[in-house]
């Protein structure tokens, strides 16, 4: 049993759908899963364990920013036995032609963190990218539902509210599609345990145009991405 998950032995399934809201987990598990089980409330970081096309997945809050989603990655993977972790959560864009609700696939995450840096002695800029399978198959199955999808690198930042957004532009220059806030986390700890990780994301904001989703928008948008996310978990062996 785990510090932060608090789950017994076998409750988590092999694949897990991470958003970083609770709420979220929540609403996953009783949207889209058959039969959920809540294996976990510790911190109110809830879980969920049920089924989706009869294949066992689990859908786990992470709270926000790299520590958090760090955390929960690792206790998953080291403690449950977890092989498959997608992330799936918001976005602000910083693509000009990336608008609200579109959904990104983050081939790598690029970071202003720290945590990596201390990780590497600071010798080494660690680039933490996707699994490749799971990002090939999220990106079949999301062509076989006829959701468009972008596929790129993203930036996992530390600051929700920045005084810098002039490095946005420059990361907008050098291709980098959006920001979140837990990708180069999650990606660097299932790389360091032999796991595999994808993160997609819903376009929530359009950081250069200062567009956002409303609360009902946000309610309802997501759902494309919840069901890439999961078709990819049972589909990505």
């Amino acid at each position: 049993m785990s510090v932060h998950i608090g789950a017994e032995p076998g409750e988590i399934a092999e694949r897990v759908l991470l958003p970083g809201d609770p709420m979220r987990a929540k609403w996953i598990a009783e949207t889209f899963l058959d039969d959920p089980k809540c294996y976990t409330q510790v911190r109110g970081m809830l879980g969920f364990t049920g089924t989706w096309q009869g294949v066992r997945v689990s859908v786990q809050g992470s709270g926000m920013g790299l520590p958090s989603a760090s955390i929960y990655t690792h206790e998953l993977i080291n403690e449950y036995g977890v092989r498959d972790v997608i992330r799936i959560g918001s976005c602000g864009a910083l693509a000009e032609d990336l608008h609200l609700g579109d959904v990104v696939a983050a081939i790598g995450s690029a970071t202003d963190s720290n945590m990596n840096r201390t990780r590497f002695d600071g010798l080494v800029d660690y680039a933490p990218v996707a699994d490749f399978t799971l990002l090939r198959t999220a990106v079949e199955v999301a062509e076989r539902r006829g959701t468009p999808m972008r596929v790129g690198p993203i930036l996992a930042s530390d600051m929700f509210y920045t005084d810098r957004p002039d490095l946005y532009d420059k990361l907008a220059d050098y291709g980098v599609l959006a920001v979140e806030m837990e990708s180069a986390g999650i990606y660097t700890i299932a790389a360091r345990y032999k796991a595999r990780a994808l993160t997609i994301l819903t376009v929530s904001d359009h950081i250069k145009r200062n567009e956002a989703m409303d609360s009902a928008q946000r309610e309802t948008g997501f759902s494309s991405m919840v069901q890439i996310g999961l078709d990819t978990a049972i589909e990505g062996v």
